[in-house]
């Protein structure tokens, strides 16, 4: 069930990206009714991934960094970056869903722009954190921080 959960949680991450990517090229385009569709699909995916990765973390506890001592703050700078622009991201994106919905896309437009690259990070650095565990990860068995 472990791996289950973590291989649906890192493909829904991964898919999210790039549906993200997708709505980029789409408004870019000026194409708005895919665009949304695009958008409200990586939103959509972002949340299942959510829902997969807090479950294997309430279910089987955390994995703990165990590889070379030399890689370790780099590791930590990681991971330390991504929970926390990971814990900007959903409030933000819901605000952005929010003015576009309610029709506000001055606002909606600038605000992506600083939600985009946020979102692009915390996606590509949660693949590396997540090769780095599959590799050294040493499991815990409990919920520690």
């Amino acid at each position: 069930m472990k791996d289950l959960l973590s291989l649906l949680a890192v493909w829904s991450i991964v898919l999210s990206g790039l549906a993200l990517l997708v709505g980029l090229f789409l408004i870019r385009r000026g194409d708005r009714v895919n665009h949304h569709r695009a958008m409200l699909t990586a939103t959509a995916l972002a949340a299942l991934f959510l829902v997969f990765y807090l479950a294997k973390w309430a279910l089987h506890g955390t994995t703990a960094y165990g590889g070379p001592e030399a890689w370790k703050g780099v590791y930590y700078f990681i991971l330390i970056t991504h929970t926390l622009l990971a814990a900007l991201n959903g409030p933000l994106a819901l605000y952005v869903v929010v003015r576009a919905f309610r029709g506000q896309f001055t606002l909606h437009k600038r605000w992506a722009r600083v939600l985009v690259p946020i979102w692009l990070y915390v996606a590509l650095t949660g693949w590396i954190i997540y090769l780095v565990l599959k590799r050294y990860g040493v499991e815990t068995g409990t919920i520690t921080f």
